[in-house]
């Protein structure tokens, strides 16, 4: 069995994976399963009030979780020349925990092949939250992984273990309502 087939299976069971993304490593699970978003917060340490990204293969699958995709957003996406998240309001059919309180939630459209193809072989967003204990530095890379988060997941992917490149964090922005932006992380 290929590591996406065997990531996918740990997703529709309801598990956790931990997984390479466009950004840093990642925590998933999906998105829409509120138990497993649950564990996430369990293996994260983190409060349920602080929120976590959703990550999607492409737009057209955005449009299914947000009620109302503006047109800057996308001209954001197209001319972003980074890993850009996007806080949307009016989130929907996602797990409620995975919602923030005012209705938001942050997605980010993938430009890594195997993430783009991890996601649309499951069919559904998979949450993404950096591979560290809540309040711990982000790790660059696979090996700076604690090996509590490692046993914490249900399936670690192979993919991009040996990268020794540093990967950063995406530019985070947020869409209000009434069209005005903020950046949150630039």
């Amino acid at each position: 069995m290929k590591d996406t087939e065997k990531a996918v299976a740990v997703l529709r069971s309801g598990g956790t994976i931990l997984y390479p993304t466009d950004t840093v490593w990642g925590i998933g699970c999906d998105a829409g399963n509120r138990e497993a978003v649950e564990r996430i917060y369990q293996i994260k340490k983190r409060n349920e009030k602080q929120s976590m990204l959703v990550l999607v293969s492409d737009v057209d699958m955005l449009y299914r979780y947000v009620r109302q995709v503006p047109d800057i957003a996308l001209q954001l996406l197209d001319v972003a020349d980074k890993p850009l998240s996007i806080i949307y309001p009016d989130a929907e059919n996602l797990a409620a925990n995975i919602i923030a309180d005012d209705g938001s939630v942050g997605i980010r459209a993938v430009k890594d092949d195997f993430c783009r193809q991890l996601i649309r072989t499951f069919g559904k967003p998979i949450v993404s939250t950096s591979a560290n204990i809540s309040g711990e530095k982000t790790p660059a890379v696979f090996a700076e992984i604690s090996e509590e988060i490692k046993k914490a997941v249900d399936y670690v992917v192979l993919h991009r273990q040996n990268d020794r490149q540093p990967a950063k964090a995406s530019s985070i922005i947020k869409l209000n309502a009434d069209g005005t932006i903020r950046i949150i992380r630039p």
